[in-house]
């Protein structure tokens, strides 16, 4: 055999390899997309959930040399999305037609929402929020409500409890409703009532590559890569500016929208649940306001994390052993290398200039960049 005909021999097999592994990992996390998909993962007991987890991971552990496979020939160059109306969502989680259908969707007088852009507080102001509603007490257990995403539907995405099946709570019967969409996108009604968080944006896309790394595993392209789809429209739900902006000038305009910052809750979360109980109408006792703050500190969270859980497990979670929730810190501003830092206060000093929202006051460091 001739040295070419040697060599085209060795190519078809590496490609034969390369593809037989594709196929054996997207059937797998099919597989596994499956058996999360709509209700079936959050709407079970917790010792169900604890058997998907670990059967998922089985399976995780089982392809762990061909994920290294794979890496070694696919370098990751960007994050896998779908798109509807100029806003993109991550592939799998989000469709187009649950993007469509959030859109048209008409809220009423008993829908809360809790709004962010990714990795803000969603989870955080999410707690507290149910537990205001339920006077501090809210029961996320078997016995209760379940799971987060078993009582709260996040709208947008194929992975919750859906609207229609979410419990009502209260005396009010409030349904509590997660979104990361941005104003151009985000159901609206002078009747509901919407809370949004922000979060300082290097804080943000660094709590948002620790989530991914989770899910994606070696699959997660790298922080330039990161970077440049964060200072980019093509970050989900659109851009950190642009969503901020959105929604503050929403909250000026519209009485039925608080505008908080995740630093706020950090620095005084008594007074948030204080705002967040006027905001919804609800009027607390001391002994009520005490519980819902003891409930909503970072280290009871993380203690019951199990209940919080931002997304059903993945091929590549369950091989990861941090937690969703990390740390709680005041400083993952100052985690990302310098030049991504002031790259990241660069492109949202560009975007915010001309909009309403007060920079200097809450981030004088992207007014100074």
């Amino acid at each position: 055999m001739s040295i070419l005909k040697l060599v085209a021999l060795i190519a078809i097999v590496a490609l034969l390899a390369v593809a037989l592994s594709a196929f054996i990992l997207f059937r797998a996390m099919r597989a596994t997309l499956r058996e999360t998909s709509g209700n079936r993962y959050f709407g079970r007991p917790l010792a169900e959930r604890r058997l998907i987890r670990a059967r998922i991971a089985a399976r995780g552990r089982r392809l762990e040399s061909l994920f290294g496979l794979l890496r070694r020939i696919i370098e990751p160059r960007g994050m896998p999305s779908i798109e509807y109306a100029g806003v993109t969502g991550p592939r799998g989680t989000c469709t187009v037609e649950r993007y469509r259908a959030t859109e048209r969707f008409q809220p009423d007088a008993r829908d809360v929402f809790v709004a962010t852009q990714m990795k803000c507080g969603t989870t955080w102001m999410q707690q507290i929020a149910y537990e205001v509603i339920l006077h501090g007490r809210g029961d996320l257990s078997d016995a209760g409500h379940g799971h987060l995403y078993a009582m709260s539907p996040w709208i947008e995405v194929q992975q919750s409890v859906s609207l229609e099946n979410a419990p009502r709570l209260g005396e009010r019967q409030l349904r509590l409703i997660k979104t990361h969409m941005p104003t151009r996108l985000a159901p609206w009604s002078a009747e509901a009532r919407y809370i949004y968080v922000a979060r300082h944006p290097v804080a943000c896309l660094a709590s948002t590559a620790d989530f991914s790394g989770k899910l994606a595993g070696p699959f997660l392209p790298p922080m330039s890569v990161l970077v440049d789809w964060y200072c980019s429209d093509r970050f989900w739900w659109r851009s950190w500016p642009e969503h901020v902006a959105g929604w503050w000038a929403w909250a000026e305009q519209r009485p039925n929208v608080l505008f908080v910052h995740y630093e706020e809750m950090l620095e005084d979360l008594p007074g948030i649940v204080s705002r967040v109980a006027d905001h919804l109408a609800v009027a607390l006792s001391a002994e009520e306001h005490l519980s819902i703050v003891a409930k909503s500190r970072f280290d009871a969270m993380k203690a019951r994390e199990e209940v919080f859980e931002m997304a059903p497990p993945t091929l590549f979670s369950e091989l990861d052993t941090r937690g969703f929730l990390q740390s709680g810190s005041r400083t993952r501003e100052n985690e990302l290398d310098e030049a991504d830092r002031q790259r990241i206060l660069g492109f949202c000093r560009e975007r915010l200039a001309g909009t309403t929202y007060p920079v200097e006051r809450f981030y004088p460091d992207i007014a100074n960049a």
